[in-house]
């Protein structure tokens, strides 16, 4: 969760955008902050994904295709 700050960044510039009458800037603020949290989210899945794909592995099984046997 390093990177979460970015989302009280966009909450705060949202908030100053409401008060300040730039409505339209709040409303796409309002949607970046979903872009943003969709995608923190995704990269933190794929990072579990990777490190439990990892661990599993008990050999270098993934070899390039010129490294085959039958390349």
């Amino acid at each position: 969760m390093p990177n979460d700050w970015i989302i009280d960044v966009l909450t705060d510039l949202r908030s100053f955008a409401e008060q300040n009458g730039l409505n339209t800037l709040a409303d796409h603020l309002d949607d970046t902050v979903l872009v943003a949290a969709s995608e923190l989210s995704a990269k933190r899945k794929m990072t579990a994904g990777e490190k439990t794909t990892n661990a599993c592995q008990s050999g270098n099984t993934h070899l390039p295709i010129a490294a085959r046997d039958n390349a």
